[in-house]
């Protein structure tokens, strides 16, 4: 199953019967269009709430759930999601620069939110949520929905694809600067190209991975938290600290407490 960094509070054991995940990939000729899909169930008991916490990659999600199907743009701010009561939610984790063939609404102005989704096939899919085969059955009907889309990738898609996926894996790139010599261009024409693809900033992309890495570190045993800091290659702990509040709202000593 492929692995997700950016939901931050994944079920204890305990309550993985109430919320149930699944991840999968769509396979060969949608991969520079679509990173994975994800699937989520959810059943709560009558007057509780389970909140979700995500830190959202610098990428595009599908969002489609009975009634809606919706497209949100990346969110700097970490985003708590309710869930209440029995349902699902079928996502679409796309790649960074997907929006040029999603969307005609420039991706800066979907920065944390979303809006609606025409063509997404929501009727089939709750249908396949319904069925004793719901994975194989989306497979194969988002791939039926996505595959023209993918084709529609230009070269520009692609050398976002590919600078967005360095800022990712690389954890020794820790400027704009360093990224920007990585892949061969200005920190100028980095910028641009990144914001106009994806509607963030190439900071932003090497900010995400440090703080989804810092929020999963601190769900374990985590040790001396300046010994972390300088591990995401921040100067110190109090560069950190602001950091990480700025974007999820508690210091990380908080976040440690409560994990």
């Amino acid at each position: 199953m492929p692995q997700s960094h950016g939901h931050l509070n994944p079920a204890a054991p305990e309550a993985q019967h109430e919320v149930v995940f699944d991840r999968f990939e769509l396979g060969a000729g949608l991969t520079e269009l679509v990173r994975h899909v994800w699937v989520v169930r959810w059943n709560i008991p009558p007057g509780e709430a389970r909140p979700q916490r995500v830190l959202s990659y610098p990428a595009f999600n599908a969002v489609l759930e009975p009634g809606h199907a919706r497209l949100f743009g990346p969110d700097p701010r970490l985003d708590v999601h309710e869930l209440r009561g029995a349902s699902w939610a079928v996502g679409v984790l796309f790649r960074p620069a997907a929006a040029s063939v999603l969307t005609q609404t420039p991706p800066r102005d979907l920065l944390g939110r979303g809006e609606a989704l025409p063509g997404a096939p929501l009727g089939a899919v709750g249908e396949a949520m319904a069925s004793d085969a719901a994975r194989q059955r989306l497979i194969e009907l988002l791939g039926r929905w996505l595959g023209p889309l993918a084709r529609g990738l230009d070269q520009r898609a692609m050398t976002v694809n590919a600078v967005c996926q360095l800022a990712e894996s690389d954890a020794s790139i820790t400027r704009v600067d360093e990224l920007a010599a990585r892949v061969g261009v200005t920190t100028r024409t980095l910028e641009r190209l990144v914001r106009e693809q994806v509607g963030v900033s190439p900071k932003w992309l090497i900010d995400c991975r440090r703080l989804q890495q810092a929020a999963a570190r601190l769900r374990g045993d985590v040790g001396e938290l300046s010994a972390l800091a300088a591990e995401l290659g921040y100067a110190d702990y109090a560069h950190f600290s602001r950091a990480y509040k700025k974007v999820l709202g508690e210091t990380p000593e908080q976040t440690r407490r409560v994990s």
